[in-house]
Parts: C-alpha cells; structure tokens; sequence
C-alpha cells in the first residue's frame, strides 16, 4: 500500500497540511518542525505529489460541492439546491468560488475529485451527503485533503468537520408529532441504512415507540435505495393489511410526495386515510395536495454553515475539526388527523 501524507503526518506527530506546507518549504513552518517532518518522509520513503501539496500553499479559493453519486432522478430534489445555495451564499460574500461534482457512480465521482487535486484546480471540498464506506472520504483523508461533511461523520469522526442536524432527535420529535394525534400504528419509509441521516432518523422513530410504550412492527418499515420508483412494489402489500398503519413518518419530502401519490392511485385520501410527516420542508412538501407536514432541518444553514468551517479551516490550518448541530422544527402543512 503506497505511503501517503497523513501516514507523514503521523509519524511525526504533525497534520496533513503541515507536511503539504513542509513539502513546499512553507515560510510558515519552523525549520525544526520542518526537519521533523522530512525525516518522518524520508523512513517512510514519501514521495511528495508536487501538484496536490501545491493546493496547500497557494489557496486556489475554490471549493468542490460533491454531491452524491446517484442517477438523475436525486438532483431534482429541490434540498440539495438549498444547500448549495447557502454554500455559494457564504462562498461568493468571501470570494471563494465553488464547483460542483456530480456524477452517477462513486467511482466517477472519485476520479473527477482525484483530477482537479492534482490540476490545482480545487483545495477543499464540502460533501452534501455521509455515509458509511465512501471512497471519495477515504481518498481525501488519505491525502490530507481538506473536507467537510453536511451529515455526521461516520469514518474519521473525530478529525472531520462536519454540519449536521440531529437526526435522532428530529425522527423522534416526527414520530411524537404522530403519537400526539392519537396514532400506534406509525410506519417508516426510509433510505438503504449506508445513508447515515435515514438510518437515524429510524433510530429516533424506535425510541419514541419505546419511551410511548407502542410496539415496534418490522412489517412496517419500507427501505428504498435511491429513488422512490420502489414506492408503489413494496407500499402495496403494507397498505391492502387490515391492520396497516394509519401514518407514515417518511425520510424525506422526495419519499413523503412519492408515498402521497400512491395513496392517491389506489383510493386512499391524505390525511383522512393515511396521515404523512416528512423531512426538508421542501418545496416538493409545499406544492404537495394536501401539503406535506415536513421537519425544516434549516438546508440554507446548513449549506451556509458548512461553507462559514470550510473557509475557516483553509484560512486557520491549526483550527481542531468542529462539529456543528443546526436546530430543526416542524412546519405543519395538514398532512397529519388526529385520531
């Protein structure tokens, strides 16, 4: 396996930036930090990438916007548009500028964030989404690449940055929101559990279960991929029971319109028949017939937010990776009887 940066760094007890600032002969790094560093480099037998160790002392002030590799059905989804607009928002009031990387497989996706590193086209890049075994995170801590995640962390918790709301608790405050309205019988509609936010915003839907003495059905749980095309497959069996659930908390606006639709087709009314709370706030919740309850996870400060920790890390090299929780509410919009 090839020697990379942060094994430098580690070795001699400095950061992925300071060895990029080394490598370059960085006024800013001491000279007996400097040799410790070059001996680190030379055990190791590290040969320095020129290009990309460039990034680190010549700020390009552009910042890659990674999007998740998926098909092109996900971009539609008006809370990633929120998101970069709050990036750009920040970015553009600091003179940062931004490019995005968007492609339909993870592997693409690496490859184009590989490129513009060693071009010195990008020195820091912002992820709009976490989850677990990502090859793009795995390449950019391996190279000491600055990074920030919108999500929690799940590799290297506690060096990244990261923006996040808190998804338990959000899944649990949706759930009660039901509860309160007299349901017990509460489905979930989430993403495959790779996806860190789905996968919480189930935990906190289990706990409110727990703490409300309600049993938890698995037959109620429905988990999609990507995209709701699954929808109408795996809703059909659940929504024909007797006994089927009389609301849904849903992962996202994207699912809670898609699960709306399918109601609609096969004669159930909204929320007469099945009630419905989702996350985002989105537009897509807001044109929705009837519109969707939705939680606001707040998406522009988010964006905004990420951007604000991504700027300060390139500009303060030293700063210790932050982690920050963006409050949330929810916006009722009719979707939700009370029983």
């Amino acid at each position: 396996m090839a020697v990379t940066i942060r094994d430098v760094a580690t070795l001699a007890g400095v950061s992925p930036s300071t060895v990029s600032r080394t490598c370059k002969n960085n006024p800013s790094i001491s000279e007996e930090t400097k040799e410790k560093v070059r001996a680190a480099m030379a055990k190791l037998g590290y040969e320095p990438n020129f290009q990309a160790s460039n990034l680190a002392s010549q700020n390009s002030r552009t910042i890659g916007i990674v999007l998740p590799a998926s098909e092109r059905s996900m971009y539609v989804n008006s809370f990633f548009l929120e998101m970069i607009r709050g990036i750009t928002m920040y970015c553009n009031s600091h003179q940062y500028i931004t490019t995005i990387i968007a492609d339909e497989t993870e592997e693409d996706a690496l490859q184009t964030v590989r490129s513009m590193i060693r071009n010195g086209l990008v020195d820091s890049f912002i992820l709009l989404y976490s989850k677990q075994k990502d090859s793009i995170i795995d390449f950019l801590h391996s190279e000491g690449v600055l990074y920030a995640l919108i999500g929690k962390a799940y590799q290297f918790a506690n060096q990244t940055i990261y923006v996040d709301t808190d998804n338990i608790q959000a899944g649990k405050d949706a759930t009660e929101h039901l509860i309160q309205r007299g349901h017990t019988k509460i489905g979930f509609i989430g993403y495959e559990k790779t996806l860190l936010f789905s996968s919480d915003r189930r935990y906190g839907y289990e706990l409110a279960h727990l703490e409300h003495g309600l049993p938890i059905h698995p037959d109620y749980h429905i988990t999609v991929e990507h995209t709701p095309n699954q929808l109408p497959e795996t809703l059909s069996k659940l929504l024909n029971y007797p006994n089927r659930p009389t609301a849904f908390v849903v992962a996202d606006d994207f699912l809670g319109v898609a699960l709306e639709h399918y109601c609609q087709q096969i004669g159930l009314v909204v929320p007469e028949d099945i009630s419905i709370i989702s996350f985002n706030n989105s537009l897509f919740a807001q044109l929705a017939l009837p519109p969707i309850t939705s939680v606001d996870i707040n998406s522009i400060q988010l964006g905004m937010e990420a951007a604000t920790q991504i700027i300060n890390h390139a500009e303060n090299p030293k700063l210790a990776a932050t982690k920050i929780i963006i409050p949330h509410q929810i916006v009722e919009w009719g979707s939700c009887k009370k029983l």
